[in-house]
């Protein structure tokens, strides 16, 4: 994928097959720990977001960001969307679930009061922490919030509201 997209940089990075051999050895090597499927989403989103050629530690990156129940995106996009998500936040269609549990151990008080520069790197860590149980295997779900019981309360009958009134001026000392 990378010769036909990457054609010229790729015969300049890589100008024999001997390069080319160590070059895919030294990958494998570095990205056994994700599934080919995962490989090929990461080249795929190499392809769509890099201009040039990219090096092994931005293809790590990338691969990283394709989960199991998707593509997980990048840090800031993830802590853009968690800032932006309305209330109630487990009703919210949230683009993976990790952002929302990295957003729910941050503190929704936080992403909402303090300064990125102070919040995005507390979102970070917790992101990063929370991406890598997902590649890991874990599966995440956002919790919806149980729905209130709906009670219709009949009214009180005159007599029956003269009696709490007296027993609340009672209770309160004013007669």
């Amino acid at each position: 994928m990378f010769q036909l997209n990457y054609h010229n940089q790729f015969f300049s990075a890589f100008p024999d097959q001997q390069d080319q051999d160590f070059t895919k050895k030294l990958w494998l090597e570095s990205l056994g720990k994700f599934t080919p499927q995962q490989i090929l989403q990461g080249a795929k989103a190499a392809i769509e977001q890099c201009e040039y050629l990219p090096n092994l530690h931005r293809m790590i990156q990338l691969c990283q960001q394709q989960g199991p129940g998707g593509a997980l995106p990048s840090a800031h996009d993830a802590y853009v969307e968690a800032c932006n998500a309305p209330t109630p936040k487990a009703t919210y269609r949230w683009s993976h679930p990790a952002v929302y549990h990295a957003a729910l151990e941050t503190g929704w008080y936080v992403l909402g009061n303090e300064v990125e520069r102070k919040a995005f790197p507390l979102f970070e860590k917790n992101y990063q922490e929370i991406c890598q149980r997902v590649l890991a295997g874990e599966k995440l779900v956002v919790e919806a919030p149980e729905l209130l019981e709906e009670k219709t309360a009949e009214p009180l009958s005159k007599a029956e509201s003269r009696e709490r009134v007296a027993e609340l001026k009672e209770l309160l000392g004013n007669h």
